[in-house]
């Protein structure tokens, strides 16, 4: 497996919607081999079609699922690099009203999603000499705010693992990546949280050029591009509009 880092092959997970498809995207214009992970089969086969891209439907979280993906991604050839960008959010309530719910939800795909694909990867990662893991975490992951607790404490557990695993991977030659973006106009995130597609607009309401998938999705590309000795440990992407998670810009 020593040629993987020079064929440029990468698994994205969250590859359905969003930010993950939008890196798919990326990646296979520049011509990268990319299995593309998500749970929804029909998504999954349309992009595939358009762009190239395998798509293996997986849950992340599920042990054996996971375990079916390193197989199919072994026998296809293997990968230098794991992009970890399936996550997301629920609910905005109060700690004080919080849902189990959503706070077993958010943690199982933002926390142990991610580090179960990554133990199942390490050891091929490692094998390449120069592997790869990127993982998207969130501002959420950064600073605290009213009504996201449940989020914030997933991503912030997020951001923890991917600082830890920085350093125990640095000595087998494993950059260690995290992307941490702000508001980002995308179909589903805000949908999803809010359950609600009013709500879900009111989000974005009056905010001059919110971030992309596409936005993110390049830099991604870029931090995953660059020459392997370069590690950018962290990148915070905000719109301007956004100058902390606190102070958003909207205009009537």
């Amino acid at each position: 497996m020593t040629d993987i880092p020079q064929n440029r092959a990468a698994v994205v997970t969250g590859a359905s919607t969003g930010i993950g498809e939008a890196t798919v995207r990326a990646l296979r214009a520049d011509g990268w081999t990319v299995f593309a992970v998500a749970r929804r089969a029909e998504r999954l086969a349309s992009l595939e079609a358009e762009t190239g891209a395998v798509g293996i439907p997986a849950d992340i979280a599920d042990d054996e699922d996971v375990a079916a993906l390193l197989s199919r991604v072994s026998e296809a050839g293997g990968v230098g690099t794991l992009i970890n960008i399936a996550g997301g959010a629920r609910g905005a309530d109060p700690v004080g009203a919080a849902s189990t719910e959503d706070w077993e939800w958010m943690y199982r795909v933002n926390v142990l999603g991610t580090m179960k694909l990554t133990r199942a990867f390490l050891p091929m990662l490692r094998s390449t000499g120069e592997g790869t893991v990127l993982n998207l975490t969130s501002t959420a992951a950064l600073a605290a705010y009213e009504g996201g607790g449940g989020y914030n404490a997933a991503k912030f557990a997020q951001h923890a693992l991917t600082g830890a695993l920085r350093l125990e991977e640095a000595e087998h030659n494993v950059r260690v990546i995290e992307v941490a973006p702000g508001l980002v106009q995308t179909e589903e995130f805000a949908l999803n949280r809010l359950g609600d597609r009013q709500a879900a607009e009111n989000v974005y309401q009056g905010v001059e050029k919110p971030l992309t998938a596409a936005d993110v999705a390049d830099v991604v590309r870029y931090a995953v591009s660059a020459p392997h000795h370069v590690n950018l440990d962290q990148i915070v992407i905000r719109p301007v509009a956004q100058a902390a998670n606190h102070k958003l810009i909207r205009k009537s």
